[in-house]
């Protein structure tokens, strides 16, 4: 039997955080996604422990000044693509520098010092990404997917999803369409 299984990132990690968080006794408050305020002093070793167990999820704890910056980036795209109530009618270089407060440049510079790529091309991961995701789970058709990420047209979406997967999203889909007979089959 196939399981397809539909997720809201943000819901997973806060919830993984939440649990460590508890399991430790450690006293806290979630700030924003991936922002997490400390109540009180914590143990070196307990840390640790809470750093070795979120590592088990993917989850880093970052330190550096920097890469907490590029992570707030992320976060900010991320919600910026994948947030169902945003609604995002401004261009993204406008709306990280609202959002984060520093000009767009010097994001910009930072992200690719850091990542080694480019801000723009994390977004159409993103954005990819989450065309996958709405493939997968929801009915809405390639018009309607390009409309909701705010794609100039169809086919520049179907540009950038050939060029981040190597295939089509028609093909993609039949991809999918084909596991999800075989997997029916098989029952």
């Amino acid at each position: 039997m196939t399981l397809f299984i539909k997720f809201d990132f943000n819901t997973v990690c806060k919830k993984v955080l939440e649990t460590k968080l508890d399991a430790l006794n450690i006293k806290y408050r979630i700030l924003a996604f991936g922002e997490v305020e400390l109540l009180e002093k914590v143990p070196s070793e307990t840390y640790q422990i809470l750093n070795n167990s979120l590592n088990d999820f993917g989850i880093e704890i970052v330190e550096n000044q920097k890469s907490i910056l590029v992570q707030k980036i992320k976060d900010v795209i991320i919600d910026m693509v994948f947030n169902e109530d945003s609604e995002v009618n401004v261009k993204s270089s406008v709306y990280l520098s609202e959002k984060l407060g520093h000009s767009y440049g010097y994001l910009s510079n930072l992200f690719s010092e850091v990542t080694y790529t480019s801000i723009e091309n994390f977004i159409i991961i993103q954005k990819i990404e989450y065309t996958k995701q709405l493939l997968l789970t929801t009915d809405l058709s390639l018009t309607e997917i390009a409309f909701k990420l705010n794609y100039s047209s169809v086919a520049h979406l179907s540009t950038q999803f050939k060029n981040a997967t190597g295939i089509t999203p028609s093909a993609f889909q039949r991809i999918i369409s084909k596991r999800r007979t075989i997997a029916q089959q098989k029952k």
